[in-house]
């Protein structure tokens, strides 16, 4: 069975794990209104995905 002969260091596991943090999403902006959306993401506020209409979203709602 491996055993590890010597303990790990903080330090060296900080390192081993520095990969896998989350990371940091930068919204873009709606090439149709301009609102800020997510990567990938359908815009909510006028419903264009890729200069496409893809759901009616009405203002009197």
């Amino acid at each position: 069975m491996a055993v590890p002969k010597r303990k790990t260091t903080p330090s060296r596991r900080g390192m081993r794990r520095a990969h896998d943090r989350l990371k940091l999403v930068r919204p873009g902006e709606c090439s149709n209104c301009g609102e800020t959306k997510l990567p990938h993401h359908m815009c909510g506020k006028c419903g264009f995905y890729k200069d496409r209409q893809v759901l009616d979203i009405s203002s009197d709602a």
